[in-house]
């Protein structure tokens, strides 16, 4: 019996994508299947970046492929086609963004800044388009931790060019301040700046913009949540009980809004000596999953509490461009693989038709 192509996607089927639980068939990832002979050649298209799980995935498919009779040869192209999702009704997705991505906390000091800045690049080395928005308008650190300085340049007085930084474009109040220089600003004064500077920056060709959010659910939160078109969100805490408690309001604004939460991200889970390699949980152990469990939504991954991630982007390079091929740059990648998987599996809006599509030989 002849090779067909059908044999070709049943034992595609056989191959499960990790990030969207299902086998590549039924998450109608296979573009294409051809077969000439014992040459079989195989195109796939994933709705989120994911390059550096290429290799694995295109591994799994000559495997699987190869494994049939009469199967001589197996190439396998992988491409990216990332889609515009929906946002809360009334509203329309910016200009040249496709999805807005909200990083958030209940309360300050969880390391919410450095891992929606760590996201955002590990968005980007996945093969996205990636900005991000300082939405802290009180405490701007987003400045200091892409090692940006001077203001803005703005084309004809009226719109501003986004800084750019490691790959990413990038847009801060701090960038129009001195480092010591307080926004004292009361609430309505705070929120129409956050719409200007997210309305009036020249965003080009953004697959996903990341918004660091100040911590709590204030006027900033109710401002985004109601006028500013988000695909979702993601919630940032530590183990530590007040945190959580916190983490759960901020998640709870998130659902009345009907803005999706991808997931929980623990950050400062466990610290390992640097002398001895003793590890300690210091802000408690397991509340993250606790937490992901008694609301339904993922625990996308641990971080540890670790001095190197404070120090590079205290530098100016965060970790997953300082140190791309350590543990925790590798933590942050799988985080914003599966955040962005999630997010692919939301309903589409259909008012941005034709996204990029990308083709990459494996």
């Amino acid at each position: 019996m002849s090779l067909s192509p059908d044999a070709v996607r049943s034992a595609l089927a056989q191959v499960i994508d990790p990030h969207v639980q299902t086998d590549l068939v039924s998450a109608q990832s296979v573009r294409g299947v051809g077969v000439d002979g014992g040459k079989v050649a195989v195109e796939l298209q994933l709705a989120y970046p994911a390059a550096s799980w290429h290799e694995t995935l295109a591994a799994q498919v000559r495997q699987v492929v190869g494994a049939l009779p009469g199967v001589e040869a197996v190439t396998v192209a992988i491409g990216t086609r990332i889609s515009a999702h929906r946002v809360q009704k009334d509203l329309t997705p910016l200009p040249e963004v496709k999805n807005i991505i909200a990083v958030a906390s209940g309360k300050g000091g969880v390391g919410k800044s450095t891992t929606a800045v760590n996201l955002a690049l590990a968005l980007a080395a996945e093969g996205a388009q990636v900005g991000i928005l300082d939405a802290d308008i009180h405490g701007p650190s987003i400045p200091m931790m892409l090692g940006l300085q001077g203001k803005p340049e703005s084309p004809d007085g009226k719109n501003i060019q986004p800084k750019l930084s490691h790959g990413l474009q990038a847009m801060s109040i701090g960038l129009f301040l001195g480092e010591d220089t307080p926004t004292i600003w009361r609430g309505p004064m705070t929120t129409q700046y956050l719409q200007q500077l997210l309305t009036t920056t020249l965003w080009q060709g953004l697959d996903y913009l990341i918004i660091d959010l100040p911590p709590g659910t204030g006027d900033i939160q109710l401002t985004l949540a109601q006028r500013v078109p988000v695909s979702a969100a993601i919630i940032v805490t530590t183990p530590q009980d007040i945190a959580l408690l916190d983490a759960k309001k901020a998640l709870k604004m998130f659902e009345k809004v009907e803005v999706p939460v991808l997931g929980i991200v623990e950050n400062m889970a466990v610290h390992v000596c640097s002398n001895c390699g003793h590890a300690e949980h210091v802000f408690g152990a397991g509340g993250g999953e606790k937490m992901a469990a008694q609301y339904g939504v993922p625990l996308l991954g641990s971080l540890p509490l670790d001095i190197a991630i404070r120090e590079q982007a205290d530098a100016g390079a965060p970790t997953v461009v300082a140190q791309p091929e350590s543990d925790i740059a590798r933590s942050y990648r799988s985080i914003a693989r599966q955040a962005a998987a999630r997010l692919s599996q939301q309903a589409k809006n259909k008012s941005i038709a034709f996204p990029n599509i990308v083709i990459q030989n494996t």
